[in-house]
């Protein structure tokens, strides 16, 4: 027997925890399905406070482990601390028509618990780009149409940072910021002093510096700069589904919260032309069930979204649902991460620092920002930091002359890294694998996705830049490298259902709503028609916010 809601959200990532806090908020009852197991805030973080010497091989991965996973174990944040928090290579394959590394974690909270937590609106610039230069459909949304909701994000999730005054990076509703250390505060005045178009701030992050009255109400607390956050934060210190808008939604008692339910297609009703609810999979007993509502919101991540609609079939659509064009799954894109720069940096031998903050100097794109200059398209976002390794020089006299030479701390050393726009095309694509199926009855997801020569040109351009900043700072011994990466492990990928104007180009229009079946609304990456350069999940959460807001009031003038 079908159970009725008046809301269905699909996945309880960033993107879905803020669908059901807003929907629960404005009074519809919702179900918030989850493929994974359960976690909760505090209860199921079993690793958060052990010291390295209270795990077994000392939080570093077996040999073992990292020949069953070679993918996974490719993630900076995956270690035996946090490992139960990630899929297993061999628990879930896919297919790889072209290398790629897919990076997911199924549980309640979904990739919150481990993402960077890096967050900055988008620009104008950003939105305008793509219609003005060609490289995509044209945004139907722009700045103004998400910056109130960028505020209203901002403000419950508790976002550290500095007022800048940057076009190309607006200001938000900060907390205060963290600081910049010695060496990258003169880093950033050489940098500053060299270029005009080049402006190196703090980076912008999703940790409570200063925890302010509705963080204390979600029962969080200050970040302790402990950088221990993928193993779930007993603090609540940095922003997660699990710590924010899951209790937030449920506290208001119009939430289920029903994991281990594996979606497998959205119902579609031909005489109403509407969505009726999801087909459920149970994770464990593999028995099916059906779950009705009059909104659909799918946020199950950029990719296993595009796999839920396109295993949604029917006599009016046999390719996907809202699948008219074809374009369903075409034209991912991701963010190039494949250039790094590392250095050393002379002086400031007698300064040190404290803690271990959550984020890194950030310099935003100053390439083909206001017009086409390069004989590339769009461009890159740069971070970098300094920071004096915790270990000695070493190797100096015996006994106690050894022992104080290697509690001393060592040279500054300066790491960059950049993260450059992708162009959206067909030819980068996902679809179903035609022969093989998963353990719950739905076909595997077959990636396309490569990079090309825009991308190569891109790198080339930063990776000549970046050493010519850094030289001008004064790092010496640069090494400048090409990590050569498969496209994935950026971990943001988005598109496969953009957003348009037109139906016959796009699978969304400005509201999120599927042009074919309005009462499907896709808010996580998926919905994105370009990449920018800036890490995305903000922009998610304040899309979803804005179209959850949207959705309420057409229900209750019986438009959905």
């Amino acid at each position: 027997m079908a159970k009725n809601y008046d809301a269905i959200v699909i996945g309880s990532g960033i993107s879905g925890g803020w669908a059901a806090k807003e929907l629960c908020e404005k009074g519809l009852k919702t179900i918030l399905l989850e493929r994974g197991p359960d976690v909760r805030h505090l209860k199921d973080y079993p690793t958060a406070t052990m010291h390295p010497w209270e795990f077994p091989h000392r939080d570093q991965l077996t040999k073992k482990f990292l020949e069953e996973n070679p993918i996974a174990s490719k993630c900076y944040a995956l270690g035996e601390s946090s490992a139960h928090f990630f899929v297993k290579d061999n628990e879930h394959p896919y297919t790889q028509e072209k290398p790629f590394d897919w990076i997911r974690g199924y549980q309640v909270g979904g990739k919150s618990l481990l993402w960077a937590r890096q967050t900055q609106r988008w620009s104008r610039y950003d939105f305008e780009g793509p219609g003005r230069d060609g490289f995509a459909v044209d945004w139907p949304i722009r700045y103004d149409d998400i910056a109130p909701w960028y505020s209203h994000v901002e403000k419950f999730v508790g976002i550290s940072g500095n007022k800048d005054g940057l076009e190309t990076l607006p200001d938000g509703e900060f907390l205060p910021p963290w600081e910049m250390n010695c060496a990258e505060k003169s880093i950033t005045a050489a940098i500053k002093k060299n270029y005009s178009d080049r402006f190196p701030v703090i980076g912008r992050c999703a940790h409570l510096t200063q925890p302010q009255p509705i963080h204390l109400e979600q029962g969080r607390g200050q970040c302790q700069a402990r950088s221990l956050c993928e193993r779930g934060c007993p603090f609540g210190g940095y922003f997660s589904s699990n710590s924010s808008t899951i209790p937030w939604a449920a506290k208001t008692g119009n939430l289920e919260l029903l994991p281990n339910s594996v979606v497998h297609s959205i119902l579609y009703d031909e005489q109403t032309q509407k969505a009726t609810g999801v087909l459920v999979v149970d994770a464990i007993t593999k028995e099916q069930r059906e779950y009705k509502a009059a909104v659909i919101f799918v946020t199950a991540a950029t990719l296993n979204t595009n796999l839920i609609l396109l295993n949604s079939v029917s006599r009016r659509f046999p390719d996907g649902l809202g699948n008219d064009t074809g374009l369903l799954g075409t034209h991912i894109a991701f963010h190039n991460y494949r250039g790094l720069i590392t250095g050393s940096l002379k002086g400031f031998e007698s300064d040190y620092y404290r803690g271990r903050r959550p984020c890194a100097v950030m310099m935003p794109n100053f390439r083909n920002v206001q017009k086409q200059e390069m004989d590339f398209q769009r461009g890159y976002m740069s971070f970098f930091s300094a920071y004096r390794p915790g270990y000695g020089r070493g190797g100096d006299g015996l006994g106690a002359e050894l022992k104080e030479s290697l509690s001393e701390p060592g040279d500054w050393k300066v790491f960059m890294m950049m993260q450059g726009e992708t162009i959206p095309k067909k030819s980068n694509r996902v679809q179903l694998d035609p022969e093989v199926k998963d353990d719950w009855g739905i076909p595997r997801l077959s990636i396309s996705v490569d990079y090309d020569e825009n991308d190569e040109k891109i790198l080339a351009d930063f990776l000549q830049q970046g050493q010519e900043m850094l030289e001008k700072a004064g790092v010496y011994d640069i090494t400048v490298s090409d990590s050569k990466q498969a496209p994935g492990l950026d971990i943001h990928e988005m598109g496969g259902v953009r957003m348009g104007h037109d139906p016959d180009s796009s699978l969304l229009n400005k509201w999120n709503q599927l042009h074919h079946c309005k009462n499907v609304f896709v808010t996580d990456g998926a919905c994105m028609t370009s990449t920018g350069t800036q890490n995305p999940s903000l922009t998610f959460m304040a899309i979803t916010a804005r179209a959850a807001n949207y959705a309420v009031d057409e229900l209750k003038k019986m438009n959905l």
